[in-house]
């Protein structure tokens, strides 16, 4: 039970979709009918209301956090299976047919939560590459490729692997933009497409 109750924990929290319910709260349709059609803070971004943007985002690492955090509490060494299942839930949640978002904020959450110099590192790298870039996706993956290696530099090595095996998703779930980014057209943070 230790081992499966903070897997379904992670799942049910990471699994739920904000940036699809704050945008039909605020009278901006389904989410996924608009931009990328993805359910995270960027997408939201592009329906113009910054706030819910915002929220998102702020939400989507919250859940991640979250998740960490309970299982830190409640089964103490189940943190890291939380994470991971939080990070899948957001990605793959029950509720939309297992389409969801990429997982970049939550995997923010979950960095923070497992230790906060995995999760200050990641925030330096996202926000760093996203300032200089101006690019959502190479921010997020970059992010999410420093926080195996944080963790491995930091003396956090027992969440090297599931960080590790979660960048490797995260940019599984990039490729699109990896294309894009190879061919120069990957639009910047702002741009309507």
């Amino acid at each position: 039970m230790d081992t499966i109750l903070p897997l379904l924990v992670g799942y049910f929290l990471g699994s739920v979709p904000f940036g699809l319910i704050l945008t039909r709260l605020t009278g901006g349709g389904d989410l996924r009918a608009i931009g990328s059609g993805n359910i995270g803070a960027t997408n939201v971004l592009r329906t113009g209301k910054k706030g819910v943007a915002a929220a998102t985002l702020l939400l989507d690492m919250g859940k991640g956090l979250a998740a960490v955090l309970i299982a830190r509490h409640v089964w103490p060494g189940g943190e890291a299976l939380a994470a991971l299942a939080a990070v899948l839930g957001h990605c793959f949640p029950l509720w939309l047919k297992f389409k969801g978002g990429k997982g970049v904020a939550t995997m923010m959450g979950i960095s923070l939560g497992l230790a906060w110099p995995i999760g200050l590192a990641y925030a330096v790298v996202w926000l760093g590459v996203l300032f200089t870039s101006r690019i959502s996706s190479l921010g997020g993956m970059s992010a999410a490729i420093a926080a195996p290696v944080a963790a491995a530099l930091t003396g956090h090595t027992a969440y090297a692997p599931v960080l590790a095996l979660l960048a490797l998703l995260v940019l599984f779930l990039h490729r699109e933009n990896i294309a894009r980014l190879r061919a120069g057209t990957e639009p910047k943070v702002g741009s309507k497409k």
